[in-house]
């Protein structure tokens, strides 16, 4: 038996307390430590989930090397290209001005072609008009994809199908086409390969946020979108383009163009601009000569201006339609002598001096309303400023730098500044209408809608004034040639110099009509300019618009009013002009 030694109590409890001190360290070492048992487990779940995601991703570089690419990554692949779905333009009586037709496009795969060589043959073969150096580029390249040729015939797709090329395929897109060819180029612009519109109607369809809608992923087609709606009438829009035509061809102008506007609703019921193109094959759309020469140029619009003269004497209080002007002589400043081109040599009436396109007597009213008078007119017409519409496209006036005394007697009949036709057109059809002048659109648009965005500009007054010495014109002045029996016709022709190199050319001439129908409460307004017309035999080799412009609106009045709605009246109207008559104005007598 053995004998423990004998502890004291108080080493016993020193004992206790260094076994727990003990204690308690071994169990908090051993939260750090770990049980080989366990750890070896461990280190391979983590391997496994390692080695798992490396296999989907080395799965997946395999698969997107040797699978081909499905319909869906495709057309992925062709995203940005292909053509999305445009909304159908109809004209104002609801005829198709521009639609979209299903199309195919044929493309490549150029890591999925076996032989390269021999696909280019066979394309070339099937395709002839390819590329051959472009072909060949987009065959050799590492890209998953690349287009052969857009917009494939029924043909072209039947042949390419039986070569059989692996990597070769198509896919279904939308072309823009336009059944009326050549007879709105200008209006509707036209729409590129990938169907994004480039000018006119199709751009502005565009900047309202197509092209941003097709361009986040939204599938649309032509069914899911609203047509659009012109102010265009088809009909007289063929019938404008075939009168101009005849009369480029007639006096061998070097160009023509002409409008037809609404002057109670401010709507283009027709634009032509020659020469044109065909918006199905746009080819020549960008070349100088076929520019919009309504919206785009800017011309002095010659004698037409006096229009704007007129009424601002009128309206300014200074002068009446009785009021008479100085006429006998020219009229001079400085070294500067204005005359006459049919000089009467005596006082003229307002009303004679319109009917004479006198440049004296028009000079002398602008003096009358002074410098700045003058230039807040004109500003308050919209003629010195850029005119916007729908249509993208439109020109900055040509303003004098420093307009003066002289600057106000030359723009006073249409010299000095230049403006683009559309400008003109709008300003003197507000001078028609009552006063109001209305900002023009290619959009249909009702009265209602016109009378909320108008502005008045000249008292109704000034409108019947102008009106009678419109009506007056055609009836003993330059615009008999155009009054076509039955339509009550009132016009002001405009013969400017063009300025070539700093200086006017007397031979090189720009011709203006402006006409409105009927002259007792208008409802369109016609213009007519030709570039550079040639005087002939039958014009006695005059070759001022009385000769050319006139009768070419007189044309198209006869063609087109009949289809807008205006027959003709072979009574005229009672009492046309009331206030001018209570006025007992020169001609009314």
């Amino acid at each position: 038996m053995t004998e423990h030694p004998e502890i004291s109590p108080d080493q016993e409890g020193g004992e206790r307390k260094r076994g727990f001190r003990h204690a308690v360290g071994r169990a908090f070492f051993s939260l750090f430590r770990m049980r080989m048992d366990r750890s070896g487990r461990r280190l391979v779940l983590v391997g496994l989930v390692f080695f798992s995601i490396y296999a989907v991703i080395a799965g997946r570089l395999v698969q997107l090397a040797l699978v081909p690419d499905t319909p869906q990554s495709l057309r992925r692949a062709a995203g940005e290209s292909i053509a999305a779905a445009r909304p159908d333009i109809v004209d104002r009586n609801g005829v198709v001005l521009a639609t979209d037709i299903r199309t195919v496009s044929v493309f490549a795969e150029p890591r999925r072609l076996v032989d390269k060589d021999e696909a280019f043959e066979l394309l070339t073969a099937v395709l002839p008009d390819l590329d051959p150096q472009d072909l060949r580029e987009k065959l050799n390249s590492r890209k998953g994809f690349v287009w052969i040729k857009r917009e494939i015939t029924p043909r072209q797709q039947q042949e390419v199908h039986r070569l059989g090329l692996p990597g070769v395929g198509f896919l279904p897109e939308h072309k823009r086409v336009y059944p009326n060819g050549p007879a709105a180029a200008h209006i509707l612009g036209f729409a590129n390969v990938d169907n994004v519109g480039i000018a006119g109607i199709e751009k502005y369809i565009d900047n309202l946020g197509l092209a941003d809608l097709n361009g986040a992923g939204f599938s649309i087609t032509a069914s899911d979108l609203k047509p659009v709606r012109l102010s265009i009438d088809i009909r007289a829009q063929h019938a404008l383009r075939d009168e101009l035509a005849k009369s480029m061809e007639k006096y061998k102008a070097k160009a023509t163009a002409g409008m037809i506007l609404d002057v109670k609703t401010g709507e283009v019921v027709s634009l032509v601009s020659l020469p044109d193109f065909d918006p199905n094959n746009p080819v020549d759309a960008l070349a100088p000569d076929r520019i919009n020469r309504i919206m785009v140029g800017v011309y002095e619009m010659g004698s037409t201006f006096k229009a704007l003269t007129t009424a601002m004497g009128l309206d300014s209080g200074k002068f009446n339609i009785n009021s008479t002007l100085d006429a006998r002589s020219a009229l001079r400043y400085g070294k500067f002598s204005i005359g006459d081109f049919h000089a009467q040599n005596r006082v003229l009436t307002v009303p004679e001096v319109f009917i004479h396109s006198s440049n004296i007597g028009t000079a002398r009213i602008a003096l009358g309303v002074g410098v700045n008078g003058h230039k807040e007119f004109l500003r308050k017409m919209g003629q010195l400023d850029r005119m916007r519409t729908e249509l993208p496209e439109s020109a900055e006036p040509l303003v004098p730098a420093r307009w003066g005394e002289l600057n106000t007697m030359t723009i006073a009949f249409g010299h000095g500044l230049a403006v683009a036709p559309i400008q003109a057109v709008a300003a003197t059809a507000a001078l028609m209408n009552g006063g109001k002048l209305i900002p023009p659109t290619f959009l249909a648009r009702s009265e209602a809608d016109a009378a909320k965005v108008a502005t008045q500009v000249v008292k109704p007054e000034t409108s019947e004034a102008m009106r009678y010495v419109m009506r007056l014109n055609a009836v003993r002045g330059s615009a008999s040639r155009a009054a076509i029996p039955g339509y009550f016709v009132g016009g002001k022709t405009g013969t400017a110099e063009k300025a070539i190199g700093g200086r006017y050319v007397k031979n090189r001439l720009f011709t203006t009509f402006m006409a409105i129908s009927p002259s007792d409460d208008p409802r369109y307004l016609f213009l007519t300019v030709l570039d550079e017309p040639q005087g002939l035999p039958e014009t006695q080799n005059f070759a001022t618009a009385g000769w050319n412009a006139a009768p070419t609106t007189g044309h198209i009045i006869e063609r087109v009013a009949p289809l807008l709605g205006l027959p003709p009246r072979f009574d005229p109207p009672a009492a046309p002009f009331p206030t001018m008559v209570k006025l007992g104005a020169w001609g009314t007598r």
